[in-house]
């Protein structure tokens, strides 16, 4: 009988974990993380979920109004996805982002409260966690999720924020989302340049929305 013992030891030791912080409300982050997941394939990296909040970061900035009402309502869909991680732990907040941006992103819907229904639902979560939507209880706990992703990278980058090996980096911004080796590859320069001392932004004019 073969003795896997050291094989899944060394395996444990040479897998990376990435902490990905996202908002649910924004469609580039939606296009992120499902390049993350096919990262995960084809990698050995493991991907641990995280809250941050557009609402907490636009705080107290001159918006106009139309982005103003979209960070107001904001706050709904992320203080019920830090209720039920903290009710239920962080294994839920994976499954009930999928059902929250799959409606929000792909769907097209609007409808933010019902949507959060409808994911606590398909998530087989507690109905009642959709009073966190409106409640300022777990504000304390989202704004600490929000920062210890957003001081790795600073205040003028938004959502999402992905970290490994202690280098983190806002994005990358991208559409479609790249598939099997494509997006293994793409992780691999994402991981070179951040880690590169000195070096901070790679950018260009985005000439295409979302391709979902």
């Amino acid at each position: 009988m073969v003795d896997t013992r050291e094989t899944d030891q060394r395996s444990a030791e040479t897998t990376a974990t990435a902490d990905f912080w996202f908002d649910p409300l924004c469609p580039w982050a939606w296009m992120t993380s499902r390049w993350m997941m096919e990262v995960e394939k084809v990698r050995d990296v493991t991907v641990r979920w995280h809250v941050m909040s557009l609402s907490v970061l636009n705080e107290g900035r001159d918006l106009p109004q139309n982005y103003r009402d979209l960070m107001d309502d904001g706050w709904g869909g992320v203080r019920v996805i830090i209720a039920a991680a903290a009710r239920h732990g962080e294994q839920v907040i994976k499954p009930l982002y999928d059902a929250i941006g799959t409606r929000y992103h792909p769907g097209g819907r609007s409808d933010r409260q019902q949507v959060l229904t409808e994911a606590l639902e398909e998530a087989g979560l507690d109905s009642d966690l959709i009073e966190a939507y409106h409640s300022t209880a777990h504000d304390d706990a989202l704004r600490a999720s929000h920062n210890e992703g957003i001081s790795l990278v600073g205040e003028d980058v938004g959502t999402p924020v992905v970290a490994v090996n202690g280098v983190a980096f806002f994005g990358p911004v991208v559409t479609p989302a790249p598939r099997g080796e494509d997006a293994g590859r793409l992780w691999d320069g994402c991981v070179l340049v951040a880690g590169t001392p000195g070096f901070f932004e790679l950018k260009r004019t985005r000439t295409q929305g979302p391709q979902f």
